[in-house]
C-alpha cells in the first residue's frame, strides 16, 4: 500500500511568480493545516498551495500505512471547501490557478465562529445542544436548514429554520397548555389555539410579561425582555421574505447566516421558559 503521505502530495515545482506587492508582505507560513487569517488581509494574506495543506491533513489523519477510504473522505471534503465557496483558487492576479487557492469572505466570516458556524453543521448541533434542548420535528427542519446552507440554497435554508423557530415556539405552547391543565386553571388564552404562528407568539408573550417576576425571576426576566421579540420577529421575517418573495433575491445569505445564528439563543431561551413554565408558573 502506497504510504498515505505521498499519495495525498499534489507535486508541483512552480512557485508564485512574486509581484511587487508581494514583497512588501510579511513572512509567510505554510505549515498550518488551517491557515489562522484574520480580518486585516493584507497584513495577513498567505501563499497557499493545495500541495500544503493536504500534506498537512495526511500527516495529522492519516496513519502511517494509508487508508484509503479516509484519503478519499479528506479529498471529498477538501472539494466541498471550494464547493461551499470557503475557498477559490487563485493566489492572486498573477498567480490565478491552482495550485494555489486563498480563503473567501465567506471563510472568513466562518473561521470567525469555526466550532458553531453554519457552514460546520456538526459543530453547529453540538454548540445547540450544549445550549438547549429542542423537540424532534425543530430539529429535523433545523437539520435541513443546515444542509441547504451549505449547499448554498439559502432561501430554502431560509424557510426551513423558520420552520425550526415555528416549531419551538409551539412547544413552548404545549408546556403553557400543559401547565394549564396541571393547574386546573379554566383561563387559558383562546388565542394560544390560533394556527397562525404570530397569534400564539403574542398570546405566550402577554402570559410572559404578566407571569415572569422581575424580582423573583430577574434573570429570566431580563433574558426574556432582551431577546423573545426579536429573536421570533427576525427568523419569521426572513422566512417570510423567502417563501413569499416579491423580488428575485429576497433574503441575502447574510440574512439566513443571522437567522441561524441566533436560533441557538431563541432555543436556549425557550429552554429556559420552558423550565419556568413547569417549575415557577402558578
Amino acid at each position: 500500500m502506497p504510504n498515505a503521505h505521498r499519495s495525498l502530495r499534489f507535486k508541483h515545482s512552480q512557485q508564485p511568480r512574486r509581484t511587487y506587492a508581494d514583497h512588501a508582505h510579511t513572512e509567510r507560513s505554510r505549515s498550518s493545516a488551517i491557515p489562522r487569517v484574520r480580518n486585516e488581509r493584507d497584513s495577513q494574506r498567505r501563499e497557499l498551495a493545495a500541495s500544503t495543506l493536504l500534506d498537512a491533513a495526511a500527516k495529522k489523519l492519516v496513519p502511517y500505512h494509508g487508508n484509503p477510504d479516509l484519503e478519499e473522505a479528506i479529498l471529498t471534503q477538501w472539494q466541498e471547501l471550494f464547493r461551499t465557496g470557503l475557498l477559490a483558487w487563485g493566489y492572486n492576479l498573477s498567480n490565478p490557478n491552482p495550485p494555489f487557492f486563498h480563503l473567501t469572505d465567506v471563510g472568513r466570516r466562518a473561521l470567525a465562529n469555526a466550532t458553531r458556524d453554519p457552514s460546520n453543521p456538526d459543530g453547529y448541533m453540538r454548540h445547540l445542544d450544549a445550549r438547549a434542548k429542542i423537540g424532534a420535528v425543530a430539529r429535523s427542519y433545523l437539520v435541513e436548514s443546515l444542509d441547504c446552507y451549505a449547499a448554498g440554497l439559502f432561501k430554502a435554508s431560509a424557510v426551513m429554520v423558520g420552520a425550526a423557530a415555528e416549531a419551538v415556539i409551539l412547544d413552548v405552547r404545549l408546556f403553557v397548555q400543559t401547565k394549564y391543565e396541571e393547574l386546573g386553571r379554566s383561563d387559558l388564552p383562546s388565542d394560544l389555539n390560533s394556527w397562525k404562528i404570530r397569534t400564539v407568539t403574542s398570546a405566550l408573550t402577554r402570559i410572559f410579561n404578566n407571569g415572569i417576576d422581575r424580582k423573583k425571576n430577574a434573570a429570566l426576566r431580563e433574558r426574556y425582555e432582551a431577546y423573545w421579540s426579536g429573536f421570533a420577529t427576525q427568523i419569521r421575517t426572513t422566512r417570510n421574505e423567502a417563501g413569499h418573495p416579491t423580488t428575485i433575491e429576497p433574503v441575502t445569505p447574510d440574512a439566513v447566516h443571522a437567522s441561524l445564528l441566533i436560533f441557538p439563543e431563541l432555543a436556549g431561551l425557550a429552554w429556559a421558559l420552558c423550565e419556568w413554565i413547569a417549575d415557577g408558573m402558578s
